[in-house]
């Protein structure tokens, strides 16, 4: 894909988010839309360049290991539940008129323990394991696309804004450590 088909290269975009980074102080801009953005998980767009120099807009998303083991883990055992159970549908919770969830049909309820036996099984097996990454798609409509997995308790302003000096003075040292994390029993209340 050619730069200048790419909005995130275009310089009146890049003056609009750096207007935008000069507003609120920060070296970054949170993708609002995101319903998905918490302690964990940031969408974000921060100005940088490519490797020919050109400046552009990175579209970035940065979570934790955890989630990502979290959510690696769900993912087998949704896989599993599929070959498990030959009606298989992903759980749909619905909200009542109060805003609770309702209460899930038995077969649903089954599904669900099966899921929660088979992710157990994998976290006391440490069958899955996570280590920080940045992986890079210049392929998209917008700038360059990064995913970013990093061993940190949240996705704070301070982890943000070290990743985007580091990245941008090409000085990040990531850990490739394989992690596997546990589901603690404050959490499995929840």
């Amino acid at each position: 894909m050619k730069a200048q088909e790419n909005k995130g290269y275009d310089p009146q975009v890049i003056a609009e988010y750096k207007k935008q980074m000069e507003a609120t102080g920060l070296r970054y801009v949170i993708e609002q839309e995101d319903d998905d953005n918490n302690e964990e998980y940031q969408h974000f767009y921060f100005i940088g360049k490519d490797d020919d120099g050109k400046e552009l807009v990175y579209d970035a998303v940065m979570y934790t290991l955890r989630m990502q083991h979290e959510s690696e883990l769900f993912e087998i055992a949704e896989h599993k539940a599929a070959q498990h159970f030959p009606d298989y549908k992903k759980i749909a919770y619905e909200e009542d008129e109060n805003g609770d969830l309702s209460t899930l049909d038995s077969r649903q309820e089954e599904i669900g323990l099966y899921m929660a036996e088979v992710i157990l099984e994998l976290e006391e097996e440490e069958a899955v394991k996570v280590s920080e990454h940045v992986d890079m798609d210049k392929h998209v409509d917008f700038g360059i696309a990064l995913d970013i997995g990093l061993h940190v308790e949240a996705v704070t302003r301070e982890v943000i804004e070290k990743f985007i000096d580091d990245f941008n003075n090409d000085n990040l040292q990531l850990d490739d450590t394989l992690y596997s994390f546990q589901t603690t029993e404050e959490e499995a209340d929840h």
